[in-house]
């Protein structure tokens, strides 16, 4: 286990449920709960049953049968409350990992990025208080940090309901966080897959958007263990986010392909050149937890204590190009080599 790790989880007899079950995250997700924990009941929450199907002969291959009989898959869209209500029935636990999230396609699909996004993010919120779930933790990106692009604004909007659903929550005690962070190497749609792909055909030069671009990184394990580790620490109405490396677009370029040659092919709608996960405005309300940050809620109206494990200067911000931890070629291959490999 890796740096992330969570220390005195106990995920023993519980129910949880994943929404977006079948997407890279969620998969990797539950294949760590199922390995490392006796849950009761693991149910997927999605909408397209290939996956789901595909999804149980993978687990079917990898764990023994009462293992996989604690499964439950349940097709479903986070559109559709009445359903999401239903599904959501005697669950302790959601992870909300369901969104839509390629940029140029919200940039041309806005209204069903707002109603997977937004409105889907309100419908979670709802059908957990209606359901007294205990402990929710959303997803989110870093896009969503001084969002230029329309999938950040919804992601910043999920996030802020999220937040808020904490004053919502009154003698039910549902808690709401989020996780926020980079680039997961090798998650569906990534560059790092999309890459190899262009390497094993022979290219001899790979398409990058701009030379100075700079991305956050984490891998898909470290993901995993990152939510894992926040539901421990928990309190409601915080924004975790992981302190991770940053590489420049070209050095991966240099680190997957020696000597190949750059593409420079223009940024696309709605892309930054560098990515932010704490602005300087977040700073004032920002705690430093040691291996991560907390982004404190603004509005609190339920019990809750506040981290008081030290703060950050009111002038820091936490953007790509500016991290102070930056990812050698050798470190990078070593993520991408890990990417396989169950956690």
């Amino acid at each position: 286990m890796g740096r992330f790790a969570p220390q005195d989880l106990d995920l023993d007899g519980k129910v949880i449920l994943v929404t977006g079950g079948t997407g890279s995250f969620g998969r990797r997700f539950i294949e760590t709960v199922l390995s490392r924990y006796a849950p009761r009941k693991v149910i997927v929450y999605s909408r397209d049953e290939l996956k789901q199907h595909e999804m149980q002969i993978d687990l079917r291959e990898r764990f023994p049968a009462e293992v996989v009989g604690k499964m439950r898959f349940f097709l479903g869209d986070v559109r559709d409350r009445p359903r999401l209500t239903l599904a959501l029935r005697g669950v302790d636990i959601v992870i909300h990992a369901a969104a839509l999230k390629q940029v140029p396609a919200a940039e041309y699909n806005p209204s069903e990025c707002i109603a997977t996004n937004i409105m889907g993010a309100e419908n979670v919120v709802w059908a957990c208080l209606s359901n007294r779930v205990k402990q929710v933790v959303a997803l989110s990106t870093d896009k969503a940090c001084n969002p230029i692009n329309l999938y950040g604004a919804t992601k910043l909007a999920s996030d802020k309901t999220f937040v808020a659903a904490n004053n919502l929550s009154g003698d039910i005690g549902t808690r709401f966080s989020v996780v926020r962070y980079g680039n997961v190497v090798g998650s569906r749609g990534s560059v790092v897959p999309f890459f190899q792909a262009l390497i094993a055909k022979g290219a001899r030069s790979l398409p990058i958007t701009d030379t100075r671009m700079t991305r956050f990184w984490i891998t898909l394990n470290e993901g995993v263990d990152f939510v894992l580790s926040s539901l421990t620490i928990m309190r409601g109405g915080e924004i975790f986010v992981p302190k991770i490396p940053s590489m420049k677009m070209t050095d991966l370029v240099e680190a997957m392909a020696p000597g190949a040659g750059i593409e420079v092919v223009g940024i696309r709608p709605g892309e930054k050149l560098h990515e932010m996960m704490i602005s300087a405005d977040d700073a004032r309300s920002t705690a430093d937890l040691g291996d991560r940050y907390a982004i404190e809620p603004a509005f609190v109206e339920y019990p809750r204590e506040p981290f008081a494990r030290g703060g950050v200067p009111e002038d820091f911000s936490y953007a790509s190009d500016s991290n102070t931890w930056w990812l050698a070629n050798g470190e990078l291959m070593d993520m991408i080599a890990e990417k396989d490999a169950l956690g």
